[in-house]
């Protein structure tokens, strides 16, 4: 892995460095901005909501009994103080880190300044990573207008807040071939983003790859191999084919022999894979 101030490249297992321009302050603050916003339009909504809520219990509570009205008005002044209490703490945790968790690392801010946070290992931020970047915003915001943080990313060459220290997170430029090519949300849950990926079956199909060649491929080169199966449909179709024929080159390479006629890079390592585990299984 090497990095420059402004930019990250990260070798993945499957062989193939990726490069993540980083994100500034300047673009952070954009982002910040516009969720900040959007949390003061939702706190007036919730004002207006309260107000009327309050309106109408003293409304009601004037056609009772003078200690009964007290009690009513007690009751409506002590659920608005708690309501005051929960909802500034829920917006300035729950609103970034459930967005970032379940949002392939964005909030709406971020997604209109087109960055994303990413873990520093260039794997989807999951929720432990989320909860735990923003569970120290509050001390990056010390002793105001976000000072701490703002020095600590100009003192660390990944621009990185001390929420980001903590969590092993950064924040990066979106580029254009980051989303997905193919849609995979019909197999993840909504906490999917909380756990490791677990490999991608491959398909099972007869193998007619020489067993001698495949007996020179060791255990490392499965795991490798099932890493790019866990990954695949979350890869942009260039970076998945660079990465499938990289891959296929260096296992062509160990097991001495030519790719299968008309046999895809995907299809080779697909049947080099099963042929691991059908002669693991026969020994």
């Amino acid at each position: 892995m090497s990095e420059l101030r402004d930019q990250l490249s990260i070798d993945t297992p499957e062989l193939v460095a990726i490069d993540f321009p980083i994100a500034g302050i300047g673009s952070r603050f954009v982002a910040l901005l516009l969720d900040y916003l959007i949390q003061f339009a939702f706190l007036m909504l919730l004002l207006f909501i309260l107000y009327l809520i309050g309106t109408s219990a003293h409304d009601s509570a004037r056609s009772t009994l003078a200690h009964a009205n007290n009690a009513d008005q007690a009751t409506v002044e002590k659920w608005v103080e708690a309501i005051f209490i929960l909802v500034p703490f829920l917006l300035q945790w729950g609103y970034f880190s459930l967005f970032e968790a379940f949002w392939n690392g964005q909030t709406p801010g971020k997604r209109a300044a087109k960055i994303r946070v990413i873990k520093d290992t260039g794997r989807p931020i999951g929720l432990f990573e989320s909860m735990g970047r923003n569970l120290v915003r509050i001390v990056d915001m010390l002793p105001g207008i976000y000072a701490v943080g703002v020095i600590t990313m100009f003192v660390n060459r990944r621009q990185q807040r001390l929420g980001d220290l903590v969590a092993g997170t950064l924040v990066v430029h979106e580029r254009a071939a980051d989303a997905p090519a193919v849609a995979s949300s019909g197999n993840r849950t909504f906490t999917a983003g909380a756990f490791e990926t677990v490999a991608a079956p491959v398909p099972r199909r007869a193998s007619t790859l020489p067993m001698e060649a495949v007996a020179r491929l060791a255990g490392a080169d499965l795991k490798v191999m099932e890493g790019f199966f866990a990954r695949r449909l979350d890869m942009p179709m260039d970076t998945r084919a660079t990465i499938a024929a990289r891959l296929a080159a260096s296992i062509l390479s160990k097991m001495e022999i030519a790719r299968p006629p008309e046999t895809s890079d995907e299809t080779f390592l697909e049947e080099a894979a099963f042929a691991m585990r059908e002669q693991g299984r026969l020994q």
